[in-house]
């Protein structure tokens, strides 16, 4: 109990100083006070200059560096790496915690080394971090485990992660340009009404002449913007988080949200593409790994991604259970392109499925790559005639009552 006292009243120092050869050092030590880290240095031969303690954040709350899933997909890589070089699997796991300046990482990664060091297998040692590792990623470690390849395992999850980090990136990356175009049509129209069409207003009242109808109705929407804006911001950010709140709560929404985006022009085609891709990545790569067909289609339902998708890969496990090909399965979906169902049925016939299906997820990463570069390509000049069409039609709308003014006078 002293002991942990003791330690609970450490606080943590940044000191400067020279060792033996006159070299200028620098770093961190934990200590109760300065002058027990000064003592400290210079036991170790170095000779402190400045000492201070370390500002602490503010209000106490501590940063915590978060872990991504491109972190989990680096780490699979790393582990993969060195058990295919022959490291231990502790030494492995010691040498990545030790290596990266992500405390977060660095924790988790002890804590699995503790387990797998207490006896416990990794793939359970991982199951207890679900946060960062799936029953997908779980169930295909163990499988490793079990045929004794676990290097090779975790190289095909490693290219799974990868795989599936780099569509997301793409995903996001075509979800961002429509909503880009949206947002900057809705400030700079926001700032012509609110700002710039008032001066022209103020101009308007001394022409003694009625003004144009497309004018007027300008005018209104400017005249409701600067009274109501902040009633407008509040009610969209509202909205906003209502519909958020509302995904969350209900599975008939997200479902329905689901439905819906996969019909968007454009848009719904990517969304398409990628779950077919994901599909097929996620049945490549746990068929692969001796993971059986039924439930290596489960876990392909759980990574689709869409609901849709989701409910017709759960119908075609069904189907492939009570004996049924799964190529016919897909086909009686109505969901995915024949040319896929071709294929899969191709790797049936030749006992090749891991591999055409990995080949169908190539091509449609691919095509889903081509894609989003497509949409940033055709997005540029929408971006520049929405713009052009809003600016243009506010231009035009205070300039029709100056091209009247001849009349007046």
């Amino acid at each position: 109990m002293a002991k942990q006292s003791e330690q609970a009243d450490l606080d943590t120092f940044q000191w400067v100083g020279v060792n033996s050869r006159g070299k200028k050092l620098e770093g961190e030590l934990s200590g109760q006070s300065i002058a027990l880290v000064k003592a400290q240095l210079r036991k170790q031969g170095i000779t402190p200059s400045k000492v201070k303690r370390k500002p602490k954040p503010l209000f106490g709350i501590k940063s915590v560096q978060k872990i991504t899933p491109k972190d989990i997909a680096l780490i699979t890589r790393q582990i993969a790496t060195m058990l295919m070089a022959g490291v231990p699997l502790i030494q492995t796991i010691e040498m990545i915690g030790s290596g990266t300046k992500n405390k977060s990482i660095t924790k988790l990664m002890e804590g699995i080394g503790d387990e797998v060091k207490a006896g416990v297998p990794l793939s359970q040692a991982l199951r207890k971090h679900p946060r960062y590792f799936d029953d997908l990623y779980c169930d295909l470690v163990a499988s490793g485990e079990q045929s004794g390849a676990l290097d090779k395992i975790f190289d095909r999850v490693a290219l799974y992660k990868e795989k599936a980090e780099a569509l997301k990136s793409k995903i996001k990356k075509a979800m961002f340009y429509p909503i880009a175009v949206l947002v900057v049509a809705i400030i700079v129209t926001s700032i012509l009404l609110i700002f710039v069409v008032p001066q022209f207003q103020d101009i308007f009242n001394g022409f003694g002449a009625e003004l144009p109808g497309f004018t007027l109705m300008v005018i209104g929407i400017s005249e409701f913007m600067q009274e109501y804006w902040w009633i407008i911001l509040i009610a969209i950010i509202a909205a906003g988080f209502a519909y958020k709140e509302a995904l969350l709560k209900s599975k008939k929404l997200r479902d329905a949200n689901d439905r819906a985006i996969l019909k968007l022009p454009v848009i719904g085609m990517i969304l398409n593409k990628a779950a077919v891709a994901r599909y097929a990545r996620t049945l490549s790569t746990t068929f692969a790994a001796g993971v059986p067909l039924v439930d290596a289609l489960d876990s392909a339902a759980g990574a689709s991604g869409n609901a849709v998708y989701r409910y017709a890969i759960l119908e075609i496990k069904a189907e492939v259970s009570s004996g049924n090909l799964m190529n016919w399965a897909m086909r009686n979906s109505k969901i995915f392109p024949d040319m896929v169902i071709q294929m899969v049925a191709i790797g049936e016939e030749s006992g090749s499925l891991d591999g055409m299906l990995a080949k169908v997820a190539t091509i449609y990463e691919q095509e889903v790559d081509d894609a989003v570069d497509g949409l940033s390509s055709l997005l540029e000049p929408l971006i520049m005639a929405v713009l052009g069409v809003l600016v243009g039609g506010l231009i035009v709308a205070m300039y029709l009552p100056i091209f009247q003014l001849g009349s007046v006078i």
